[in-house]
């Protein structure tokens, strides 16, 4: 069977709730606690079986938030949303929504914990 490659996604933070109400912010999403023993995580909406990875907001000690190469693209409706919606939620647009051709649309922006990601649409 041909699969995509990810799987699944962490993104690291320093402060949870903070992490939590930029995200929720964002794209209007609840978070479901996942219970783990070294660690404090928070799972994005996912359901099996439909396209595209789960992951989670995870805070561990000793792991920083930040500059860790690693780009994560959100899929939305139109990227320029949630785009508009960073700043208001503690974070910074990085790059505006531009075109990527047949491809659709992106826009980089920070969250509150210095993370880069990638929104992605096809409008």
């Amino acid at each position: 069977m041909e699969e995509n490659p990810i799987r699944w996604f962490e993104i690291y933070v320093q402060d949870m709730e903070r992490a939590k109400a930029f995200y929720g912010t964002l794209f209007d999403y609840q978070f479901k606690h996942v219970a783990t023993p070294d660690a404090e995580m928070w799972a994005f909406p996912d359901e099996m079986g439909k396209y595209g990875a789960g992951g989670a907001l995870i805070k561990m000690d000793g792991v920083p938030s930040g500059g860790s190469g690693t780009l994560v693209y959100f899929g939305t409706e139109d990227c320029s949303g949630p785009e508009s919606r960073a700043e208001q939620a503690g974070g910074r647009v990085f790059k505006p929504k531009k075109s990527i051709g047949p491809h659709g649309f992106i826009s980089l922006v920070y969250d509150t914990e210095g993370n880069l990601i990638g929104l992605h649409s096809m409008k």
